[in-house]
């Protein structure tokens, strides 16, 4: 069963990685001839602001008492330049935004990580520490930038080596201003201190531009450009597809560049225009990657020259990428792109030329953007060549796995097919003969197209998994026939409603209400079945929670509205639930020892210290005195203590649940900011009623007899001969739990996008900007309730008397389902919010199950292991 386990870890984690080879690939070409404008240019140099984090809006509207918050700027779109919005795309991170401003194109998502080099490239930066957002003035970042170009030209000007570098043809000056950014972050684009960093970055960047001016003696060839990498939502964050993140400022003057443009109207989908007050001033939107020729005050051959250029040097990309992909392509295979043939190729750039003679620049520019548009669909085209081939082997793959699962459940774990096998036939050779020359061929086929090793795992991987279900060729047989005597209608209600179980998880991935709408399901459950005549205390107790969890999928998102008062009103109910239990098990003196109520009195101080830090951290941040070493100390302390402390507890099961309990919500209660820090509270208490009523429905239908849960312990040396086999309703069992988990993770609003991640959850532990740590604190935030539920399932194992191995499998076969119906569902179309989304989907499913596996094992290990005090030798009950 190990190897089994190790495999399909294994194989899980080869089709999560295929969605990045699938849909990830870097769109980069290398091996193109530049392309040259053969006019001069107009600019010798370039200076690019790019102030991190800036909202279209927050620059360009005016404030409360109708004053521009960028009075600089709003000059310069009135009187010396152009203006308009910059549509960037998802990611909407520095480093993408950054590539597409600079060098024109979308970078792929795995390069978000990465940064700038190269000989070309010289940088001189402030030390990452100073990128704290309990900061008194992130305003600092950016007068740091402002001075410190103010000294380097100061520098140049006694240094003859640096002074000739810099006035050098091509020199582009980047000014990258984090300020912004960092109080959007801490404060909130709508703050004050957001707003009044806008008008800092005004004045700093007036004070450059004249600089430069007196600097180059007003020589009138600098073009400075004024823009943002992405923008920010409402709640502070950024990352997704919301026009909030995506609609940047661009504002653009000097050489080169057109003069304000009066007009009398402007025909737009948006109402900005009113909303800012510029209706008059012509705006110029523009999409990365071609060339904004709107923008430029030259010549109509100048632009119709610089246009050609642009379109010849992307039509060069899409010649080498159609030669890289013909290479490597057996002839008889390859699709050429029809759009764009070599004729038309030809045609269209010698029309192209035989215009720019007879001077018919608007239609050169017209016929250069018509081409560009077509290279463009050429380029994506070839970039996405292989997606059938490696999507139809991901599911071929994938069918194969849940196949072969399933078998294994039926085979090894249930009663289904006991006594159909008459007789056993003897194994042929015939069927590994055949798999082996089937990936004989496959490989030869794949070698001859010089195919990265990535494919060979890709076409290969289903035989052996479609080889192990064949090989159950009888298995499949026996179930047919059993399948057969059972009776149609039930057979086919069953079906159904395992579908539409299916579909309602499916569903809640894009409509959290539907976590509200399965849990008002569950709630009505034990009216519909006799457990409301068995245990009429259990059955309300679980429509009421069942309930109250179903409020929260109808809440706002988390981290949108912030309120400490609700973090401290779900410490206090801790608090008392503490008080209650505690006082309950002291009753029970030959059960509750010292050493116990021990344990439990410190995870109660954990959690009041706990409620005290993130009051007043928060005190603290709001004053902006930064996060106070002491709280700091304290966060850290309770976080590593969260998975010690409830191994001193007690084994037997309620205690040990409980303890665990505790020990997380202190570590939950420092990493939240809202209502959320009530969602472990209401989800653990359905949890232990789940435990109960799964105890009366095993009862109920007679297949074992009822314990006490106060006389039930954990324990690792679980007698293998008191398992019992899968019935029917295991697999209501198993659906339960991944419906839990799906409820864990998006019951306080994580959905599929890292813009809904909140900094200030990690305000507590650390406020200095360091991404690796504030996303494993976020991601230990995601896990809590993930732990919660999935050692409430240790429990229902043990008092089901369910081999965890067999209901795991159960949940497995359901999370693939969910797996490859996402896997359909992920598209590279429509809007980057859906596109990355249903990325998203598919990778939080295969996380999930992939997780699941670590998280049953640290589930073991909180409920099962025991620690003593005072150095006494540890000891497993049975």
């Amino acid at each position: 069963m190990l190897l089994f386990f190790t495999l399909g870890l294994l194989i899980h984690f080869v089709f999560f990685a295929s969605i990045f080879d699938i849909y990830f690939t870097s769109p980069l070409v290398h091996g193109m001839t530049p392309q040259f404008t053969p006019l001069p240019p107009p600019a010798r140099r370039l200076v690019l602001f790019v102030a991190d984090g800036l909202r279209a809006d927050a620059l360009y509207e005016l404030d409360e008492n109708g004053n521009s918050r960028a009075p600089f700027i709003r000059n310069i779109i009135m009187h010396e330049g152009s203006w308009g919005i910059s549509h960037t795309r998802v990611p909407t991170e520095s480093r993408p935004g950054h590539v597409a401003l600079i060098a024109g194109f979308y970078e792929d998502v795995s390069a978000v990580a990465k940064g700038a080099s190269g000989d070309h490239v010289y940088t001189y930066s402030y030390d990452a520490k100073r990128e704290d957002f309990g900061a008194q003035d992130a305003t600092k970042l950016d007068t740091w930038v402002f001075d410190n170009v103010k000294d380097f030209f100061h520098h140049a000007r006694n240094n003859q080596s640096l002074f000739s570098k810099i006035n050098e043809e091509k020199i582009v000056f980047f000014l990258h201003l984090l300020g912004i950014d960092t109080n959007g972050h801490a404060h909130r684009p709508s703050s004050r201190d957001y707003k009044h960093n806008i008008k800092k970055v005004d004045d700093g960047v007036k004070e450059i531009v004249s600089m430069f001016n007196h600097f180059y003696g007003n020589d009138g060839k600098t073009t400075f450009i004024f823009t943002s990498d992405h923008g920010m939502t409402d709640w502070g964050s950024h990352g997704a597809g919301h026009p909030s993140e995506t609609l940047t400022p661009l504002v653009t003057w000097g050489a080169g560049i057109k003069y304000p443009q009066r007009v009398s109207a402007q025909q737009f989908d948006d109402a900005f225009l009113k909303e800012w007050r510029l209706e008059n001033w012509k705006r110029l939107d523009v999409n990365q990657g071609i060339l904004p020729v709107d923008y430029l005050n030259n010549t109509d051959l100048f632009k119709a020259e610089s246009m050609f250029t642009n379109a010849v040097q992307i039509l060069e990309q899409f010649k080498v990428k159609m030669t890289q992909k013909k290479e490597v392509t057996l002839p008889f295979l390859f699709t050429p792109f029809k759009l764009l043939s070599d004729s038309k190729q030809f045609n269209i750039l010698r029309k192209a030329r035989s215009y720019i003679k007879h001077r018919k620049f608007d239609e050169v520019v017209s016929l250069c953007k018509e081409l560009i548009h077509l290279a463009l669909k050429g380029l994506s085209y070839y970039h996405t060549y292989d997606r059938f081939f490696l999507g139809v082997n991901v599911v071929i793959g994938f069918v194969g796995w849940i196949s072969y699962a399933s078998l294994l459940i039926i085979k090894s774990h249930s009663n289904l097919i006991k006594g159909v096998s008459k007789e056993v036939k003897k194994p042929s050779h015939l069927l590994p003969c055949s798999f082996v020359a089937i990936g004989i061929l496959v490989a030869f086929f794949l070698l001859i197209q010089a195919c990265p090793w990535t494919y060979y795992v890709y076409g290969l991987l289903p035989l052996p998994i479609w080889y192990a279900v064949l090989r159950e060729f009888q298995v499949i047989q026996d179930l047919v026939v059993s399948v057969l005597t059972y009776p149609l209608s039930h057979f086919v209600g069953y079906l159904l409603a395992f579908t539409l179980g299916i579909e309602v998880l499916v569903l809640s991935f894009f409509y959290r209400y539907m976590l509200t709408a399965g849990l008002t399901a569950f709630a009505a459950w034990p009216f519909l079945t006799r457990l409301w005549t068995r245990a009429k205390m259990t059955s309300l107790s679980w429509t009421f929670f069942s309930l109250l969890l179903a409020v929260f999928p109808l809440m706002p998102v988390v981290g949108r509205k912030p309120d400490i008062s609700l973090v401290m009103g779900a410490g206090l109910l801790v608090l008392l639930l503490s008080l209650c239990v505690v006082t309950s098990l002291m009753k029970r003196k030959d059960s509750f020892i010292k050493e116990e109520l021990l344990v439990h009195l410190l995870q109660v101080l954990s959690t009041v210290l706990s409620m005290y830090v993130v009051y007043s951290t928060q005190s603290s941040l709001l004053r902006k005195q930064g996060l106070p070493l002491m709280n700091q100390i304290i966060s850290w302390a309770t976080l590593a203590s969260s998975l010690v402390v409830p191994l001193l507890s007690s084994p037997v099961l309620f205690q040990r649940l409980f303890s665990i309990l505790l020990s997380l919500m202190s570590t939950y209660l420092l990493l939240s900011t809202g209502y959320e820090a009530l969602f472990p509270l209401v989800l653990s208490c359905l949890m232990f009623v789940w435990i109960n009523i799964e105890q009366e429905t095993l009862q109920q239908s007679g297949v074992c007899c009822k314990q006490k849960l106060t006389s039930i312990q954990f324990s690792y040396n679980t007698d293998i001969t008191q398992f019992r086999q899968l019935y029917l309703d295991d697999i209501r069992r198993a659906f339960f739990l991944v419906f839990f988990l799906v409820t864990a993770f998006f019951g306080t609003g994580n959905i599929a996008s890292i813009n809904s991640f909140d900094l200030a959850s990690v305000y507590c532990f650390l406020t200095v900007f360091s991404p690796f740590m504030m996303g494993a604190l976020m991601m230990w935030k995601i896990l809590i309730p993930f732990v919660l539920v999935m050692c409430a399932f240790e429990a229902v194992q043990l008092t089901t008397q369910l081999s965890s191995k067999s209901l795991f499998l159960i949940v497995l076969v359901i999370s693939d389902i969910m797996a490859l119906h996402f896997f359909f569902l992920v598209k590279d179309y429509g809007s980057w919010l859906d596109i990355g989304t249903s990325i998203s989907h598919y990778v939080i499913v295969m996380s999930m199950t992939i997780f699941l596996v670590f998280l049953n094992g640290l589930a073991q290990l909180l409920t099962t292991k025991k620690l003593r005090l005072c150095g006494k030798p540890k000891s497993h009950f049975m």
